[in-house]
């Protein structure tokens, strides 16, 4: 593997992680949002980063300062992967926004880039034939807070070269890690294969009104010894991408319950500010959520 030069495509919440990590572990990243207002919360994002490195990773100060003068910011996607060995998109689960994304990518980028979707839900082969070169594309799909839960899913589509999947895999563990290979497509992945039906269980457990938000957590939390229920995994994952995944799920079905669902997200929550940890409040506030309270689980 002979990558250098890190393109991250989307500066949202993970994909600033991916781009801090990877600097963190001495490459040059570019990251590209499509405006200076998307691009200037990125770099608040770097500051908060900063820190939880210093306190999670024992980081120097050092450390983390030099991992941040390797990171360029581009609203320019033609000057973001222009030198780029491998690009990794991280923009909405949004098809006609990925599509629209990679016919543009796939005229700008150089010939030696390989693009590595972090789709969470969706399948590389869909954008596959967009990007204009089928066999240097992957899935390359991390876990929020990346720099503790350091899983890297690495999934093929019928046309990757294993050239390029094998040097993916090689990328993955320089950049601290755990590579995990998938060889054939997989809707979700194995994280969430497992994570997504969970947390859709619970969300409809709230919009039937079978249950409220912290009972539900309560529930699981006492009977499976786990240290979060679904609603608080729900707040690190964010409320958007929840939304974007239950209003997908909406148009295909038809279904009443998930049509009530993706409202109930929208005008409960995101219409009210309420994204998640990183706003501050989610179904929990922040930071100093309920079920962190030591008498949460007790009757």
């Amino acid at each position: 593997m002979d990558y250098k030069n890190i393109t991250v495509a989307g500066s949202g919440v993970l994909g600033s992680q991916i781009a801090f990590q990877t600097a963190y572990k001495g490459f040059e990243v570019a990251v590209y949002d499509i405006n200076e207002e998307a691009i200037g919360k990125s770099k608040e994002r770097m500051m908060k980063l900063k820190e939880n490195y210093k306190n999670d990773l024992k980081a120097t100060d050092a450390e983390v300062d030099a991992a941040y003068e390797r990171l360029t910011f581009h609203t320019d996607l033609a000057e973001a992967v222009a030198q780029a060995d491998l690009l990794i998109e991280a923009i909405p689960e949004v098809v006609k926004i990925k599509t629209e994304f990679y016919q543009k990518l796939g005229e700008v980028a150089p010939e030696k880039t390989v693009f590595a979707t972090n789709s969470s839900t969706l399948l590389p082969s869909q954008f596959a034939e967009a990007t204009g070169r089928p066999e240097k594309f992957l899935a390359l799909h991390f876990a929020n807070t990346i720099w503790v839960n350091n899983t890297a899913e690495v999934m093929k589509h019928p046309g990757t070269d294993m050239k390029f999947f094998d040097e993916v895999i090689d990328f993955a563990k320089a950049i601290g890690m755990v590579a995990l290979p998938l060889y054939k497509e997989q809707p979700g992945y194995i994280l969430n294969s497992l994570l997504v039906p969970f947390l859709e269980a619970a969300e409809l457990l709230l919009v039937k009104e079978v249950a409220d938000v912290q009972t539900v957590d309560k529930t699981w939390m006492i009977a499976t010894g786990a240290p979060l229920g679904p609603f608080a995994i729900l707040d690190v994952v964010g409320i958007r991408t929840a939304h974007n995944i239950v209003q997908a799920k909406a148009a295909a079905t038809g279904k009443e319950e998930y049509v009530k669902l993706a409202e109930l997200l929208q005008t409960e929550y995101l219409d009210k500010g309420k994204i998640g940890r990183e706003s501050g409040e989610g179904f929990y506030k922040y930071p100093n959520p309920a079920f962190a309270d030591p008498d949460f689980l007790k009757n």
